[in-house]
């Protein structure tokens, strides 16, 4: 008997159709683990869910890119194939729409598919010499400052080697799946999901010179806050958060376990690109 991961946005819509998909599986015969995601968090702790299952034969996710975010951490390392389903406006990390579903699971059910790897990155902060937080993210990682603080100062290091100091309302650390969500917001570039690099975009920098960078995956990136430093916090995939200060370590690197995102053969990806981002051109 087959498996498979059910994790749904809490969402009247998203729920209705979860429950029609359950139907529909069980009816075939197959096991539905069901989990609904939770909404953001400044505090890690609170976001303490039942680990997935480790048999699972794949996990389809119903909601937008922050429910995908979620289940992504749900099933933190394990290899389970995962599918995006679209509610709504059009998302990056959606693989089809809500009403593609069933012929989409159809589609996956019988092996009909593809697995596109998506690089991870893995977080850990020091507090001290102690690890307080150790965490994988998929699209960024982000530290700024409360509305009232003052800017943030960022010391920077890549291989144990000074870069620079950022002085910024704050920093972004983005994989190239999360090149497309905050850091482009910021100014940083957009990167295809398979070019192997981190980028790092301050944010609202005070010295101007100060810009996007993209450094190969194969670094390690530290960041350490200068004394004067207040109301800071680090949040990882935006779906929860860490107060942090001079006294913390963070260590960003590329993490050995990837996403692995079904590939739906409908799917290119800068078509969603274009559409998302409302360049001129044929739209999908």
């Amino acid at each position: 008997m087959k498996k498979v991961g059910l994790f749904v946005k809490v969402d009247e819509k998203a729920s209705r159709k979860a429950d029609d998909f359950e139907d529909w599986l069980m009816a075939r015969g197959i096991d539905v683990i069901r989990m609904e995601s939770l909404p953001p968090s400044r505090k890690l702790s609170d976001k303490c869910i039942p680990p997935a299952p480790p048999d699972m034969y794949c996990v389809f996710v119903l909601g937008g890119d922050g429910t995908f975010l979620s289940a992504t951490r749900w099933i933190g390392g394990m290899s389970v194939p995962i599918l995006g389903i679209k509610f709504g406006e059009v998302g990056f990390l959606a693989e089809t729409a809500e009403d593609n579903l069933f012929s989409a699971a159809e589609t996956v059910l019988s092996g009909e598919f593809t697995t596109m790897p998506r690089m991870r990155l893995s977080v850990r902060v020091f507090r001290e010499g102690k690890v307080i937080a150790s965490e994988p993210v998929l699209n960024d990682i982000v530290i700024n400052k409360g509305a009232l603080a003052r800017l943030a100062r960022m010391k920077t290091f890549i291989n144990d080697r000074y870069l620079t100091t950022y002085r910024a309302d704050g920093l972004i650390v983005s994989t190239p799946t999360g090149s497309t969500a905050y850091s482009l917001a910021a100014g940083g570039p957009v990167i295809h999901p398979t070019v192997p690099g981190i980028v790092m975009t301050p944010i609202c920098p005070f010295t101007l010179t100060n810009r996007p960078l993209i450094v190969p995956d194969s670094v390690s990136i530290k960041i350490c806050l200068d004394p004067d430093s207040t109301d800071i916090m680090l949040t990882f995939d935006g779906q929860a958060g860490l107060e942090i200060n001079e006294k913390d370590t963070i260590v960003v690197r590329k993490s050995a376990r990837p996403i692995h995102m079904i590939a739906m053969p409908d799917r290119y990806y800068f078509d969603v690109l274009k559409t998302k981002l409302q360049w001129s051109g044929e739209r999908i």
